[in-house]
């Protein structure tokens, strides 16, 4: 697929599912926008990682686990994330409302964990970050 600013989260969206059907050993429409990797696909790191790698294959366009932290975290420092049982507080939530459109806080029925939060990770979001930096890499080609 080539890298151009016309190419469109639809576009990668196919691409991602077919990075993770292929990885998991899944059929494609079970890798539905709204799945998570971790949680409803059953993904675990491993698997993580080679999705990556199929994706990156397919579009040429690299995205790494760290990426996928970075967006989650979005830098903050881990002690003003979450607290010293690594519960993620009010900062982190409100963040994790900003960049993940899904999560609603108000439907927590436990306190989200720092090991949790990758968890809430969808294929729609993979989509929505592989786009972005497939158009930032292109305008700055």
């Amino acid at each position: 697929m080539p890298e151009t600013l016309a190419t469109t989260s639809t576009d990668y969206l196919s691409a991602v599912q077919a990075a993770i059907a292929d990885a998991l050993g899944i059929d494609e429409a079970e890798a539905v926008p709204e799945a998570t990797l971790l949680g409803q696909l059953g993904a675990e790191s491993i698997d993580l990682l080679d999705i990556l790698f199929r994706v990156e294959r397919a579009t040429k366009v690299k995205i790494t686990v760290a990426d996928i932290a970075n967006l989650l975290q979005g830098g903050i420092p881990d002690e003003e994330f979450g607290d010293e049982n690594e519960v993620v507080n009010d900062t982190g939530l409100t963040h994790l409302e900003k960049v993940l459109p899904q999560f609603d806080r108000s439907q927590l029925s436990e306190p989200l964990t720092a090991e949790g939060v990758l968890g809430l990770f969808t294929v729609q979001n993979l989509t929505d970050l592989l786009t972005e930096r497939a158009r930032a890499a292109a305008a700055a080609a």
